[in-house]
């Protein structure tokens, strides 16, 4: 019979379900049982701004689940590239902290992840917000800052969207603050003037509904914030019944039933039973009542909240070292490997959303600050947020040093070369920071050393340059270079020029 049931319910022409079912046991989703009523339902909390303020004001899991990837997005900074003066450098670098740039693009990321969106305004001293904004325009000191609007401070123009191909294709061409106290007056901004941050993100349908922002973070995960959030309170309820004490007095209902006197000479004896009742006290009863403690035993509650917990770094994406500031349970596990993980998701997450944002910035920046366009080489990389310990940076120096030595001696690189590596290493070993342009240029005015480039200075040299006046001149220019790199290779080949001229 039950061959003949799953013959009919496959046959050909009959709907089918994917999934696993068995009728005659009443499992699976489509049958009869518990599991049939499940659903899911929409729960926007996105839209509730009081409730996701109240949770952020109220409960430090929801701030630090807010907070956390905002920071470790901004906290480190950028290290700028390119064509550029070290000085020049520094100015921009100035003026990012003077501007509180970081700041407001923390902020910016910070209520995109709490309301589902948020702005970061561009302030160009003397141009009009209203305006698409020309990059080539912006003069020196012009730049004044990032003023934070979040979504429910303004209103996206829905009627007037973004048509030109690119990546604000579909979003809103201007945004109207609203607000009258804000950090600026009400007035339409141009999306060329914005820094644009949203939230989880929608598919198409759901955006409309959301105005064209995205989902703040903790609508996905309120439901575990709440288990993980009661569980812990009922936790600490518990504290409070973890010694129970009870007093079994014959007669205790028919004194109390007979009125005021009885029942307040109950509770004065209660108290003064409660009173004396110490480490070293005594609780005096009569004959024929009875005292008994109990005490709750608070086995595998830990468990439990650890489980709540994963369940919520899980929803979040965010490693429990970095999330609790506690170490994953299991052997030898520190939850280094998770951090390193967490970093990388950063690191992605910086180069999605902050790469673009940061490069219009920077170009701004450079001409508010240099008065002038940058060069073509003039780029950035955010500063990796793993930090190598005092060891690992001087076992990175050694090896980077011996590498460059190497090449030093086999005649790859000259002088000048190697000191501008060794420089550039000091970024991730913090060594070789001393070593000045004013070293790397005057390396690069000695002699060539000997070996290097040989061959073409052999094949192009002129036969004047093969006399005895020339070896003499080169032999000389080879010794100062010996003197002043005291490099051991040179000063053999000097010893061997000069046995070889004694012999002739």
């Amino acid at each position: 019979m039950a061959r003949k049931k799953a013959v009919e319910f496959t046959a050909v022409g009959l709907p089918t379900v994917d999934s696993y079912a068995n009728v005659a046991a009443k499992l699976g989703i489509d049958q009869n049982n518990l599991s049939a009523g499940s659903a899911y339902n929409f729960n926007p909390i996105s839209r509730n701004r009081l409730l996701v303020e109240q949770a952020y004001r109220g409960s430090w899991i929801v701030r630090s689940a807010v907070d956390c990837v905002a920071d470790d997005m901004t906290r480190a900074g950028l290290d700028l590239i390119g064509d550029i003066d070290p000085g020049d450098i520094e100015k921009i670098q100035t003026e990012l902290k003077a501007a509180h740039v970081w700041t407001a693009i923390n902020r910016t990321i910070r209520w995109a992840r709490l309301y589902g969106g948020a702005i970061a305004v561009i302030l160009l001293e003397g141009q009009d917000l209203s305006t698409p904004l020309r990059i080539e325009t912006v003069g020196l000191g012009q730049f004044k800052g990032l003023a934070v609007i979040d979504r429910w401070m303004l209103q996206p123009l829905l009627s007037e969207l973004v048509t030109d191909y690119g990546p604000y294709a579909g979003l809103p061409k201007f945004y109207d603050i609203t607000v009258t106290n804000g950090p600026i007056p009400p007035q339409r901004v141009h999306f060329s003037r914005v820094v644009r941050m949203d939230g989880d993100d929608l598919p198409f349908f759901q955006k409309q509904t959301e105005n064209l922002w995205g989902l703040s973070v903790l609508e996905p995960i309120y439901d575990r914030l709440v288990a993980f959030d009661s569980t812990t309170t009922g936790a600490a309820q518990l504290v409070y019944k973890a010694h129970l004490r009870v007093l079994k007095s014959p007669g205790l209902i028919k004194a109390v039933a007979m009125g005021q006197p009885m029942a307040a000479t109950f509770k004065s004896r209660l108290e003064m039973m409660r009173l004396f009742q110490s480490i070293e006290g005594i609780t005096a009863i009569d004959k024929e009542e009875e005292f008994e403690t109990y005490s709750y035993s608070f086995s595998g509650l830990s468990d439990v909240l650890l489980q709540f917990a994963q369940q919520l770094c899980g929803a979040l994406g965010i490693p429990m070292v970095r999330l609790f500031g506690q170490s994953p349970a299991g052997l030898n596990s520190t939850g280094e490997s998770d951090l390193k993980n967490h970093y990388d998701m950063i690191t992605a997450s910086q180069e999605s959303d902050l790469r673009d944002p940061m490069t219009k910035l920077l170009n701004i920046i450079h001409r508010s600050v240099l008065g002038t366009a940058p060069s073509e080489t003039f780029s950035f990389d955010f500063t990796s947020l793993w930090q190598m310990s005092e060891k690992e940076k001087a076992e990175v120096a050694n090896v980077t040093a011996d590498a460059v030595g190497k090449m030093v001696d086999a005649a790859v690189i000259d002088h000048s070369t190697a000191l501008k590596e060794l420089r550039q290493s000091s970024d991730s070993t913090g060594i070789f920071t001393n070593i000045t342009d004013e070293q790397i240029t005057e390396a690069e005015n000695e002699p060539p050393m000997p070996g290097f480039g040989e061959q073409f200075e052999m094949s192009n040299a002129p036969p004047a340059a093969m006399n005895g006046e020339g070896e003499s001149e080169s032999k000389s220019a080879r010794e100062g270079n010996g003197l002043r790199r005291g490099n051991a290779e040179v000063a053999k080949a000097n010893r061997e020029a000069e046995r070889s001229r004694n012999v002739q």
